[in-house]
C-alpha cells in the first residue's frame, strides 16, 4: 500500500510539473479504488489553482527556514548557546527551553514588524482591497527595513559584488535575495561578538580556579568541577539572565 501511495504521489507531481493539457486523469492500482483528478477542462483556472496550492504547500514547508533567516532568531539562539557553553552546564537549560526562549524573544522583537505587515498587507489583502503582488510588495517592505537596519554595509556590498549587480543608488533598489544572506552574515558576526564578551568573565573564573588547584597540588581534580558552582553563583548574583536578555533585545533597537 505504501508503494501504491508513493506511485500515486509521483504521478500527480509529474502531471503538474509536466504541464499536461487540461483534462481528467484516472488513476488506479491493484487492490485499491480508482482516483480521478480533474485538471479543469471546463474551467482552465482550476489548473492554476492546483499549482497555487502546490506553491503554498512548498512555502509552508519552508516557513521555519524563512522565519530563521529574516528575523532576530539567529542572533538570539546563538548567544544563548554560547551562554550555556560558557557556564559549562552542558545540557542545562535543555535545548527545548533555549529554543522556546529564543522563539518568544524573536516574537517580542519582531512584533512591531509583524503588526506593520498585517496592517499594510494582510488586512487589505483579506478585505480584497489589494492584489497578491501589491500585498507581497507592501508586506516585504517592513521586513526588508528591519534587515537593512541590522546588516553592515560591508556585508551588503560583498553580496552585491558577488551577484555582479551594478552599485545601487538607493537601498530600495537592492534585491531581497541579496539582502537576506548579507543580513545572516551580519547576524552571525554580532552573535559571535556577544558570545565572546559573555565568555570572558567565566574564562577568568576557570583560570583562577585552575591556578588555585595547581598551587595546592590538586592537579588530578578537574577544574571544571570546582569552577562550575562559582560560575553559577557569579551568574546569579549579577542577574545574568536579565543582563543577557536585555542586551540582546536592545541590540535590535
Amino acid at each position: 500500500m505504501n508503494h501504491n501511495r508513493l506511485w500515486l504521489a509521483m504521478v500527480c507531481l509529474m502531471t503538474v510539473l509536466a504541464g499536461v493539457a487540461p483534462g481528467s486523469i484516472d488513476l488506479a492500482w491493484a487492490g485499491g479504488p480508482s482516483v480521478s483528478i480533474d485538471l479543469g477542462t471546463d474551467a482552465p483556472k482550476q489548473t492554476a489553482v492546483v499549482v497555487q496550492i502546490l506553491i503554498l504547500l512548498t512555502v509552508l514547508s519552508l516557513a521555519p527556514a524563512l522565519f530563521i533567516m529574516v528575523t532576530s532568531f539567529t542572533r538570539i539562539v546563538i548567544v544563548l548557546s554560547f551562554l550555556r557553553q560558557a557556564l559549562g552546564t552542558q545540557s542545562v537549560p535543555p535545548n527545548q527551553v533555549l529554543l522556546a526562549l529564543a522563539l518568544f524573544l524573536t516574537i517580542f522583537v519582531m512584533a512591531p514588524v509583524g503588526q506593520k505587515v498585517y496592517s499594510d498587507a494582510l488586512q487589505p489583502l483579506m478585505a480584497e482591497q489589494m492584489s497578491y503582488e501589491e500585498a507581497w510588495q507592501k508586506g516585504s517592505e517592513p521586513i526588508r527595513g528591519f534587515m537593512l537596519r541590522q546588516l553592515r554595509e560591508k556585508d551588503l556590498a560583498l553580496f552585491i559584488d558577488l551577484a555582479r549587480l551594478p552599485k545601487p543608488e538607493k537601498v530600495e533598489q537592492v534585491p531581497t535575495h541579496v539582502i537576506i544572506p548579507a543580513f545572516i552574515l551580519s547576524e552571525l558576526r554580532v552573535a559571535f561578538q556577544i558570545g565572546f564578551l559573555i565568555y570572558i568573565p567565566f574564562l577568568i573564573v576557570d583560570m583562577v580556579v585552575a591556578s588555585v588547584l595547581m598551587s595546592m597540588g590538586m592537579m588530578l581534580l578537574p577544574p571544571v568541577v570546582i569552577s562550575l558552582p562559582f560560575k553559577l553563583v557569579l551568574f546569579v548574583l549579577a542577574d545574568g539572565w536579565y543582563l543577557v536578555v536585555g542586551s540582546m533585545v536592545r541590540s535590535f533597537q
